[in-house]
């Protein structure tokens, strides 16, 4: 699933929010769990982040995954993967915001998949 924000919140206790736009195919699965895992895309998936933005297919054909201790999906070959329980949900506007606490995370070497202005993008040093 892609989200239109993701960002930290707190380090005590550890929170994230995304929001999800209401009319999103996935909006009534991500608002109703208990929790959910976000997956750091490496440079080299720029395809599978175009894949998931595509509405009304089958997203996770073709596209490898396991499912963590909990139960979420956790893409092969990620960078970092953040397992999260739901902590909180506000309104948005068209969007809804989920704060997540974290509750396991996993992070590997590598340059991260970046989107910016509409495009995707490298990080330079």
């Amino acid at each position: 699933m892609t989200v239109s924000a993701f960002c930290s919140v707190s380090l005590a206790p550890p929170l994230i929010l995304i929001c999800v736009e209401k009319s999103a195919s996935v909006y009534p699965a991500i608002t109703s769990a208990e929790g959910f895992a976000i997956n750091i895309l490496s440079a080299k998936q720029e395809q599978i982040a175009r894949r998931f933005a595509i509405i009304d297919i089958d997203r996770f054909e073709g596209v490898g995954f396991t499912r963590s201790s909990n139960g979420y999906a956790v893409l092969d070959d990620v960078l970092g993967v953040l397992e999260c329980r739901r902590f909180q949900i506000h309104e948005g506007g068209d969007h809804t915001i989920i704060l997540g606490e974290v509750e396991a995370t996993r992070v590997e070497r590598g340059t991260p998949l970046l989107y910016y202005r509409g495009g995707y993008a490298q990080l330079e040093r």
